[in-house]
């Protein structure tokens, strides 16, 4: 690590398996070792365990695959200057995604000189687009430089654990105003109805030592995602008004998901950690956290986002009834109909182009819709009241191919293309009258198809080591 001024740098090493082996790795590379004998709070409480044995005014969080660049320090540390920045993320780049092939490239190798052309001109119009490159779409372009990064702008980019760096004081701070709340809370809720105000005060005296005792003292929030929580609570916090940087350039790299059961349960665990804060800690209520308007905008969005699955579902089935029982899903695909949709739909597509430039959107839009089975499994375990578990992500490529995991994307696939098939008999028997909707669901039909089908090839992807291992 590189500091371009005399700086107390110490690396310890937080271990939640209590391990020997690891603790003589440490002793070999001189470098503090600390554990504990439980495992409460998971990561989070792992954290608070290493501050209580810490005394750095600022905090570097890595997980255990993260790859820190020399530079991390020197790039950082100067947004500190200002008093009010609590935190700098840095983006969480990868170094074993498949580099795939150049657009251009592949079409000369598959086309010749007419196909390099062709790819190009695509090239021009879209930015440069890649083929195989990451078959989970791990591509972290689109939310670190298109969405987080921009966030700065309302001081609403949020911390996403690893590669980021912290000030001490403001999390502990805000770790502390947080506890004051809620053993406040906690009193209130057992001396609210208590009209005479002397017995009220003197239950809530009495109360307060054994209620200070049994409340968590948490500078990163026990939670499954504790990394947005913690962010809302320093975001939040009308005593300080903290700052957060989103920092452009990669300063590590770290392991993405090898295999579709591991991106499942990275991509659960983000949105169930993340729909169980929207319905159970009422982050929007000022009472509590006093975000700026700017601040509930974009936090609103990263969880309205997650309740995607509902709308997403019906996008999916409408084509389906549409096919199968002639039932439009608009009351009628008129001329007016057209004159709402279009100038909205072109000026969505330009935008989307122009502010995702050199990024393939197509991507982030795929997903989006595939998606839509597990968030809808994320849905129904928070309000169910279910507690979400820390799975830890595996950090080794699991074997096997995991078409069980894509039972409903296989299951729209399959039922579009027999509504297709069945629609268009009824078209060639004049049972439809007004065929145009028919045109219409075969694209519709089309762009479902093609959002599902990254997800299936996905579940059968073997990387090429593992290829030429299985061919030999």
């Amino acid at each position: 690590m590189r500091y371009p001024a005399t700086l107390d740098f110490r690396v310890h090493v937080l271990d939640d398996g209590r391990r020997p082996e690891m603790r003589a790795v440490c002793e070999q590379e001189s470098v503090n070792y600390i554990s504990r004998d439980n495992n409460i709070g998971f990561k989070a409480g792992n954290i608070r365990n290493g501050m209580e044995h810490t005394d750095g005014d600022f905090l570097v969080i890595c997980d255990a695959d993260t790859r820190v660049f020399p530079t991390l320090l020197e790039n950082t540390l100067g947004y500190f200057r200002d008093p009010d920045v609590a935190w700098v993320q840095t983006p969480q780049w990868f170094y074993d995604l498949p580099e795939g092939e150049r657009l251009t490239t592949w079409l000369r190798r598959k086309a010749g000189w007419p196909g390099y052309l062709l790819g190009s001109l695509s090239e021009k119009l879209f930015g440069r687009l890649t083929i195989g490159n990451d078959p989970f779409f791990n591509d972290p372009r689109m939310f670190y430089d298109v969405i987080l990064r921009r966030r700065n702008a309302v001081n609403a980019a949020f911390c996403c654990g690893a590669a980021s760096v912290h000030r001490r004081e403001a999390v502990m701070q805000a770790a502390l105003r947080s506890y004051v709340f809620n053993v406040e809370q906690e009193i209130a809720q057992f001396t609210r109805d208590i009209r005479d105000e002397e017995a009220r005060s003197a239950l809530s005296l009495a109360m307060r030592p054994h209620v200070i005792a049994d409340t968590e003292l948490t500078p990163y929030k026990f939670h499954v995602s504790e990394d947005i929580y913690t962010s809302i609570v320093l975001h939040g916090d009308e005593g300080r008004r903290w700052r957060s940087v989103m920092h452009p350039g990669i300063e590590s790299k770290m392991l993405s998901p090898q295999d579709l059961l591991t991106w499942m349960i990275q991509r659960f665990k983000y949105a169930a950690g993340s729909l169980d804060i929207l319905f159970h800690d009422k982050i929007f209520s000022r009472r509590r956290f006093k975000l700026s308007l700017g601040q509930t905008l974009m936090y609103g969005t990263t969880f309205w986002s997650y309740l995607a699955c509902i709308w997403n579902t019906v996008f999916l089935i409408s084509p389906l009834v549409y096919l199968f029982t002639g039932v439009p899903p608009v009351s009628a695909y008129s001329t007016p109909f057209y004159l709402h949709f279009l100038p909205f739909f072109i000026v969505s597509e330009l935008a989307f182009m122009f502010g995702t430039w050199g990024i393939s959107a197509w991507d982030g839009r795929s997903s989006y819709l595939a998606f839509f089975s597990v968030n809808l499994r994320a849905l129904s375990t928070v309000l169910r009241g279910e507690k979400i578990k820390f799975h830890v992500t595996p950090k080794e490529r699991q074997s096997g191919r995991f078409l069980y995991l894509v039972k409903p994307q296989l299951a729209i696939v399959a039922l579009t293309l027999l509504g297709l098939v069945w629609g268009g008999i009824q078209v060639a028997r004049g049972n439809v009258d007004d065929p145009s909707g028919y045109v219409i669901n075969i694209f519709w039909g089309a762009v479902n198809i093609a959002a599902m089908l990254p997800m299936i090839m996905a579940a059968m992807w073997t990387p090429p080591a593992a290829q030429e291992t299985n061919a030999g």
